[in-house]
């Protein structure tokens, strides 16, 4: 896939104030400071379409970035440490899982690991919690330049490994670095054959 365009449309505080059209949406979420506006803009080959910050937890809103006119790409705050109050922490974490369980254009979540770190529980738990919860969703491991070939290929087979204890089908996953671009076509032609076969089923109806 080639993006074209690919221009901020809205900040929501809620899934009420989210775009009320029907263009399938693509959220991506992980912990604090693992990557995600980098690799947003890597993916849309803009130096600053997604705010990044040396400050972990900026992200409060539920940002919708409309890509080619065709879908959204969804920047969700994200989830962990940031040093924010506990009715702060609990007010994100409704409107995220309000916007992942209830959104009916949204058609995939990406979760983002840094690859560097061992399974943390976090992940594993937020992971498990869309899988019981029917939401189709891939990994996408975060910061692959950080280490060399062999040790990230090492650290994604331990996470699959990790997974596969509970999980009988792995879901897909994606090794990316916003440095070196790596993963960006992978995940772009993931996500332009999901709209693909979307669009053709529709038409079938």
């Amino acid at each position: 896939m080639e993006i074209k365009t690919a221009a901020f449309t809205l900040s929501s505080p809620t899934i009420e104030k989210c775009p009320k059209d029907t263009k399938n949406e693509y959220a991506f979420i992980g912990r604090s400071n693992v990557g995600k506006s980098s690799l947003i803009n890597m993916l849309c080959n803009h130096k600053s379409l997604a705010k990044t910050s040396s400050t972990p937890g900026k992200t409060l809103l539920i940002n919708h970035f409309i890509i080619n006119n065709e879908w959204y790409l969804v920047d969700l705050p994200g989830y962990g440490f940031a040093k924010r109050s506990k009715s702060v922490q609990q007010k994100i974490s409704n409107m995220i899982s309000s916007y992942i369980l209830m959104r009916k254009q949204l058609t995939n979540v990406f979760v983002l690991i840094d690859i560097r770190l061992a399974p943390q529980a976090i992940d594993l738990d937020f992971i498990n919690w869309l899988g019981t919860s029917g939401i189709p969703f891939s990994i996408v491991f975060t910061k692959a330049d950080k280490l060399s070939r062999t040790k990230a290929s090492e650290s994604v087979r331990k996470y699959m490994d990790k997974l596969s204890e509970t999980w009988e089908e792995l879901p897909p996953y994606f090794v990316t670095s916003s440095e070196s671009k790596a993963g960006r076509e992978e995940l772009l032609d993931y996500i332009d054959n999901i709209n693909k076969n979307l669009q053709q089923t529709a038409s079938k109806q």
